[in-house]
């Protein structure tokens, strides 16, 4: 992608910082400008008083004093406009900035989102957010101030000696020299640290999503091990950053020290040869005015690395977002008449590496399909394709004789819905979680919550009740349970159901199941490692897989009859 691409990109997202957001920025802006101005009368107010005490000063005692009273006064208001809107304009330009951010990501298709890495979303919404803040949004108010003093400075500088001036100016090349070096370097490092810390969240998510995995296999030290590795990358990335800004740090002071020292030297050599009109206080206030002049040498640089790092991490996000595959398929209407045909179904998610086979399946309307197998067998695979998480494959997949490529998917969500393993429950009330924010009429939810059997856990905890967060609060059948509410409210025609039970208890994973079959009008097709008989008897077919392609299909009694691939399978399930 260009340059001129990625800057496109990243427009909308800086102006988020600034949307509604304006006022607060001029105000800050204005005490900055209010701080500016205060400090340059106090150097003005620092050469006057120096020839004061040496008889040079046209001014009296009393007009300095009544000044000075002034910039100070100039220095509380700005504090206080500092204090009033600084934060303000922060903490609503961040803000702004997550809620578009995540905007942008709820806009993206499932096909896009399933190939991407998560971590990269959650570096960027927490990380990588601080260090826009602290480096941009942060140096914004100080740059201001540091570009009026400088230009205020020069122009008193000019006034009192033209020839100090250009002296100064000579002095000042060195510490230019090191910050234009240093700059680019402290860019990359920090975009280092963002990669780092990127890499070791997705390490972390991963490790908290797997916490039981882990114990039950004792495999904590392993993992530490892992997180170890990942931590000490990080470390090291930022010790690296550090280490250059300790470098810029301490580059700029030495260079800004020879500039302060040269010209004070040089000044003081022109006011004992009386020449140039020199005073002592000219002396004096050049060096204070340095400070001003070296302030933009020490502050632009850092602030522009800070800038290129923040937009950097900016058109990282931008670019992942911008990254999405339109919706412009056929839209079709939300129901099965006649059911789903897969032929000659081939797949693989790297190429070389077959996941599923010559996969022909016939699912009719209404009826309740299993498909059984080993894991890694493409039970999964299978449903996320019909899912149309990728375009990917060879062959054909058909809703009612239509090709789900040539479907959009916004109407095919419509049509199908599907419950997984890990249910999505949030930190909100049941009835929250069973709409998902939607109004649906109150009979329709009555009758969710009656088929999908929540009526028990709403009387004895309420709807109101908070699922806590990840749904902690609930049993692993509650949360499924809620899971097949969603889908029966949504009255898609089709549900798919992958490995919902996989987590739960025999008991509870039969009540689940069998709650899902008693489901009528619903073409549904289940993934499902449990092999219960009473469940795959009540199955419309059966599909066993295994190596990604379907070895026998029919009804269970049929499949047992053939005493192959499934019979093994279901008596090997049996002794287990």
């Amino acid at each position: 992608m260009t340059k001129k691409e990625l800057r496109a990109l990243r427009r909308p997202f800086i102006k988020e910082l600034f949307r509604k957001n304006r006022f607060n920025f001029v105000m800050t802006v204005a005490a900055a400008l209010l701080m500016a101005a205060a400090e340059l009368v106090i150097s003005w107010l620092i050469k006057e008083v120096s020839d004061l005490i040496s008889g040079e000063c046209k001014y009296g005692f009393w007009t300095l004093l009544i000044i000075a009273a002034a910039a100070f006064s100039l220095f509380i208001f700005a504090w206080l406009l500092d204090r009033a809107f600084l934060s303000e304009f922060h903490s609503k330009a961040m803000k702004q900035y997550r809620e578009y951010a995540f905007g942008r990501l709820m806009e993206k298709g499932i096909q896009a989102f399933s190939g991407e890495n998560t971590s990269l979303y959650i570096s960027a919404l927490s990380n990588d957010v601080k260090t826009i803040e602290q480096d941009f949004l942060g140096k914004l108010q100080r740059v201001v101030q540091a570009a009026v003093t400088f230009i205020g400075a020069l122009g008193l500088m000019l006034w009192y000696s033209p020839l100090l001036t250009l002296i100064a100016i000579g002095f000042s090349l060195l510490p230019i020299i090191v910050s234009v070096v240093l700059g680019d370097r402290a860019a990359r490092a920090e975009k280092a640290v963002s990669d780092r810390k990127e890499s070791y969240t997705g390490m972390l998510k991963d490790a908290l999503t797997g916490f039981s995995v882990i114990k039950s296999f004792k495999a904590e030290k392993n993992i530490a091990r892992l997180h170890d590795q990942s931590n000490t990358a990080v470390a090291g990335a930022v010790k690296r950053r550090t280490r250059i800004d300790v470098l810029v740090g301490y580059a700029s002071g030495i260079a800004g020290g020879i500039l302060q020292f040269g010209v004070f030297f040089v000044a003081a050599a022109l006011a004992l040869s009386g020449k140039a009109g020199i005073t002592a206080g000219t002396a004096i206030v050049f060096v204070q005015l340095l400070n001003y002049v070296l302030a933009p040498i020490q502050i632009f640089p850092a602030f522009f690395a800070g800038t290129k790092a923040s937009f950097g991490l900016i058109d990282k996000l931008a670019a992942a977002l911008n990254k999405n595959i339109p919706d412009e398929g056929e839209a079709i209407e939300p129901k099965l008449e006649s059911g789903i045909s897969i032929r000659d179904l081939n797949f693989a998610y790297e190429e070389g590496k077959t996941v599923l086979g010559d996969v022909d399946m016939e699912l009719r309307a209404g009826g309740c399909y299993a498909l059984v197998g080993g894991s890694g067998s493409g039970k999964s695979t299978i449903l996320n394709l019909l899912m149309a998480s990728s375009e990917n494959y060879s062959g054909e997949i058909l809703y009612d004789g239509k090709e789900l490529r040539d479907i959009s998917a916004s109407s095919l969500y419509d049509l199908v819905s599907i419950i997984q393993q890990n249910v999505f429950v949030f930190n909100s009330t049941i009835r929250d979680n069973i709409t998902m924010f939607s109004d649906f009429p109150e009979e329709e939810i009555a009758r969710a919550v009656r088929l999908s059997g929540l009526s028990r856990l709403i009387d004895e905890k309420g709807e109101d009740y908070l699922c806590g967060e990840n749904g902690s609060g609930l049993s692993g059948g509650e949360r499924q349970r809620i899971s097949i509410a969603r889908a029966l409210l949504r009255k898609t025609p089709v549900l798919f159901v992958d490995e919902a039970t996989a987590s739960l208890d025999a008991e509870t994973s039969f009540e689940v199941l069998d709650a899902i079959l008693d489901l009528e009008g619903y073409t549904r097709v289940i993934v499902t490692h449990d092999l219960d008989e009473g469940i795959l008897r009540r199955c419309t077919g059966l599909f066993a897989l295994k190596n990604g392609a379907v070895t026998e299909h029919g009804t269970f009694a049929e499949l047992m009859a053939e005493k192959g691939y499934f019979y093994s399978l279901f008596t090997v399930s049996q002794a287990a």
